[in-house]
């Protein structure tokens, strides 16, 4: 079964140039959630569990355990907005837009606890020269819209060519 590309290309154009200011937000954004997800979920072989999944919207956590409930945390780059779900119901979100690390950080935060998700994560970036804690970046706050649309569209080709190599071993 083949798929027809509507959108005329499969594989978006982005130099990084057009798009650093994003690019380096974004990186902070997903290390915020990313965190997260480094903290609820079980610990698995070469920190496996902690990395996030392509999806027909954005990426994903997937499931997270915090209780007897799961919470799952996606960026959706259709939409352009920041979904919090828990196995029972709860549902908070937010619009992705230019908005300075401390705040996104402040606000993940606050969506967690009102759906009664109390984590507490390491706020210090990893692996990036002179980081500044989350919660004190204010540097941070690009958001470009088209930019991070076609990044993710850029990942969900890149994850279907890994998938398809990969079912053929």
């Amino acid at each position: 079964m083949s798929v027809v590309n509507t959108q005329g290309n499969a594989w978006p154009s982005l130099a990084f140039d057009e798009w650093k200011d994003t690019c380096e937000t974004l990186e902070l954004w997903t290390q915020v959630v990313g965190k997260v997800r480094l903290k609820l979920a079980p610990m698995v072989n070469h920190w496996w569990q902690v990395t996030f999944y392509v999806t027909a919207r954005g990426l994903t956590t997937s499931g997270m355990p915090f209780g007897d409930r799961f919470v799952q945390i996606d960026f959706d780059f259709l939409a352009h907005r920041l979904l919090l779900r828990t196995s029972d119901g709860g549902n908070e979100q937010f619009a992705l837009a230019p908005c300075s690390v401390a705040d996104f950080y402040a606000e993940v935060m606050q969506r967690l606890r009102a759906l009664g998700i109390e984590v507490h994560i390491w706020t210090m970036p990893s692996e990036i020269e002179d980081a500044v804690p989350f919660e004190r970046d204010r540097e941070h706050a690009a958001y470009d819209a088209d930019a991070a649309q076609r990044f993710w569209r850029q990942l969900v080709q890149a994850d279907r060519v890994m998938n398809f190599v990969a079912a053929a071993f």
